[in-house]
């Protein structure tokens, strides 16, 4: 059984939904999963996750500040999350608000880690997006989502 940390930043409640999806899909495909708001969360949590999800609204195309200081302590663990599993979802207010850029803002912390990301040939490429309140296309590649890291975790880690 994989051990999955979620860690999120939502003032509004949209990114806090869809990383309830992600977190219920992950969980009932059998991984031990760790939901926690970023105030929360402390960069000991990424070490002892096999894979880690960030999710974070769009603000100025960018993650909140909240979630970059979590990866901005994380260089306390630098050398030592490489092969870790990662991935990334954000919501946004409106359409070409950021979303993509947000998430890729995210990959680039975990990429300087050593993490193993994965892109998607359809739907959501960089990890999903949801414009304002996640609807059933959001809930969708948020579920999507899920399945596709549970496989990448099954082919790394078995």
């Amino acid at each position: 059984m994989a051990k999955v940390l979620i860690v999120y930043y939502s003032r509004t409640g949209n990114t806090e939904r869809m990383a309830r999806i992600i977190e219920g899909r992950l969980a009932e495909l059998g991984n031990e999963v760790s939901l926690k708001k970023v105030a929360d969360a402390v960069p000991a949590d990424m070490k002892e996750a096999d894979c880690i999800i960030a999710g974070s609204p769009t603000y100025y195309g960018a993650m909140a500040r909240e979630l970059k200081g979590l990866l901005d302590e994380s260089v306390s663990l630098h050398g030592r999350l490489d092969g870790k599993i990662g991935g990334a979802f954000s919501s946004v207010g409106n359409i070409a608000g950021g979303g993509e850029t947000t998430v890729l803002n995210i990959l680039n912390g975990m990429l300087v880690h050593g993490f193993i990301v994965q892109g998607d040939p359809k739907g959501s490429h960089y990890g999903p997006v949801s414009v304002g309140r996640p609807d059933k296309r959001a809930e969708s590649e948020c579920a999507r989502f899920a399945e596709r890291m549970e496989a990448l975790l099954k082919r790394c880690i078995g």
